[in-house]
């Protein structure tokens, strides 16, 4: 437990990004108890758009931190990729979410069935495109915090987030699109499911 908070204490941008993450989930959930259970629609609206707030704190204490002279490292790239994918997936983690609420508390439908065949086909499709735009948008940010950093060495580990992007975009695509693609498929047509 110690190693932890030696960390912290070394990374403050580490507690920022877990507070981040912890913020994200902890207004969805709030926001969706009191949109359901609760029945506070408004509260609960309010609530569920604190998350792009959480995004905008974690990029803006990011930056101050760059400013007020801390060497970039792991961390400050990190910051990048959870605000990449919060902004380009959270939208859809908050859909997920609300229809299980909605289906659970208020007697909304239930969730969609996964998807099989050629939809599954299409939906590893989009989730990878998304994964590729999630990328695009970290990297945009660690560019600019690189040059904030004055693109000195350093900035160096913020440059070593770059490649790593293009390794999760390739795994994605292997483990996502590509396996779907070989994988056998399901043909059995609407009318026929039993």
């Amino acid at each position: 437990m110690n190693k932890i908070w030696d960390f912290i204490e070394e990374n403050p941008m580490a507690a920022v990004i877990a507070g981040g993450e912890i913020g994200f989930w902890v207004a969805i959930l709030a926001g969706l108890v009191a949109r359901y259970p609760l029945k506070l629609k408004r509260t609960g609206v309010a609530l569920l758009l604190l998350t792009p707030v959480i995004d905008i704190v974690v990029l803006v204490a990011t930056v101050i931190d760059l400013r007020n002279g801390a060497t970039a490292n792991f961390v400050h790239g990190l910051a990048a990729v959870y605000l990449g994918f919060s902004v380009v997936f959270g939208h859809s983690m908050i859909k997920w979410a609300d229809v299980r609420f909605a289906h659970r508390f208020a007697g909304g439908p239930p969730p969609p069935p996964k998807p099989r065949g050629r939809e599954k086909q299409r939906a590893e499709w989009r989730d990878w495109f998304k994964c590729v735009l999630a990328c695009g948008l970290a990297a945009g940010v660690l560019l600019l915090l690189i040059v904030m950093a004055g693109g000195t060495a350093q900035a160096d580990p913020l440059w070593g987030w770059l490649p790593r992007l293009g390794v999760v975009t390739a795994i994605w695509f292997a483990t996502g699109p590509l396996w779907q693609e070989f994988s056998p498929k399901d043909h059995v047509e609407e009318g026929t499911r039993r």
